[in-house]
């Protein structure tokens, strides 16, 4: 994906959710209670949850078993069954895949090559792997910070009400600041709502890109190992 067509996808969910979180405002009572701010709340909810279910759905595409891979990959390659090897990597076309299979293109070279050639490629794939991430974790901190603006911006209105009340010799009754405050106190529920599940999902996603930066590097450790003892037994 493409720069351009990163920033268009980006738009796209971002306008998408604008348009859900001003009708869900619009049209559900409780959250039209909790004011304004609530609209970039629910913004941010359905942008979290989009990009969320975009990377389970390409998380869960990748190759299931990275595991089960490395070891048939190591088999092959500790019986020097390259061709083999090779088409195992074709068939399995994932990140984990294509390092292996630079991996491979590269052991005629040095061990030290090997492990450099895979970094390399490692490299390239890891913004593949992380991408949309930085916006959950911003997305966490923003929700937050919003149900608090909420917040005190609703204690605000609140007391200004009871001080109107208070100067226009208007009784003032405990309901008045009662009333204004658990609206208020809905943004900080909406905003903790989205920022939990948010830091969920973040940790979730971080925790699958350790996972796959772990395999690759066993991978590479494979590919190396046998390329030192290859040089070693040869005379």
């Amino acid at each position: 994906m493409t720069m351009l067509n990163r920033w268009v996808f980006n738009l796209a969910i971002l306008a998408t959710s604008i348009l859900v979180a001003v009708t869900v405002y619009q049209f559900v009572d409780i959250v039209n209670r909790g004011g304004p701010v609530m609209v970039p709340i629910l913004v941010c909810s359905f942008f979290a949850l989009t990009i969320t279910v975009e990377r389970m759905i390409y998380f869960a595409g990748l190759d299931a078993d990275a595991g089960a891979f490395a070891d048939r990959l190591r088999a092959l390659v500790q019986a020097r069954q390259w061709t083999d090897a090779q088409a195992l990597c074709r068939a399995a076309r994932g990140p984990i895949a294509r390092v292996a299979a630079a991996g491979l293109a590269a052991r005629d070279h040095a061990a030290q090559d090997i492990e450099r050639t895979m970094e390399d490629a490692a490299h390239e794939e890891l913004p593949l792997l992380e991408r949309h991430h930085q916006w959950l974790a911003t997305i966490a901190q923003i929700a937050t910070l919003l149900g608090l603006l909420g917040t005190v911006i609703g204690m605000v209105a609140a007391f200004q009400s009871v001080e109107t009340k208070a100067v226009g010799a208007s009784p003032v009754s405990p309901a008045d600041l009662a009333g204004g405050i658990w609206q208020a106190l809905l943004t900080t529920v909406a905003g903790l709502s989205v920022a939990i599940p948010t830091i969920l999902a973040y940790n979730y996603l971080a925790g699958r890109v350790t996972e796959l930066q772990f395999q690759i590097e066993r991978i590479a450790a494979v590919l190396a190992n046998w390329r030192r003892a290859d040089a070693a037994e040869r005379p």
